[in-house]
């Protein structure tokens, strides 16, 4: 009992979807990006607090709500671009399953004429 495969729908929600996973792809970049920002910023605030030791003043930015929440929106970033990956890796391989059950069916037509 095979399911038929509709191509067009598999070829449709890539084409639909390419740009979502691009600006997805884009977003996490920038966010993991800024994470470096965020931390140099934090570094600064804690040298200003008089934590002159470089180490310390790193504890004090990996520890910030700031940089924590950060680090949860890089998380939900990953999680949408991960998502929308195998969503279209799953739209091509049902593309590739088509085109095996086609070749099939053309092979099973030679057999039975």
């Amino acid at each position: 009992m095979t399911t038929k495969i509709d191509p067009n729908a598999a070829i449709d929600f890539m084409y639909e979807n390419a740009v979502k996973y691009a600006q997805a792809k884009a977003d996490r970049f920038y966010l993991e990006e800024y994470r470096k920002t965020i931390k140099a910023e934090l570094c600064k605030e804690a040298l200003t607090k008089g934590i002159e030791a470089v180490n310390a003043q790193e504890r004090e930015a990996y520890s910030h709500p700031n940089y924590k929440a950060h680090l949860l929106s890089i998380k939900e970033a990953m999680a949408i671009e991960e998502t929308l990956k195998w969503q279209l890796i799953a739209a091509e391989a049902r593309v590739e399953v088509w085109r095996t059950q086609s070749a099939n069916d053309r092979a099973m037509d030679r057999m039975t004429v």
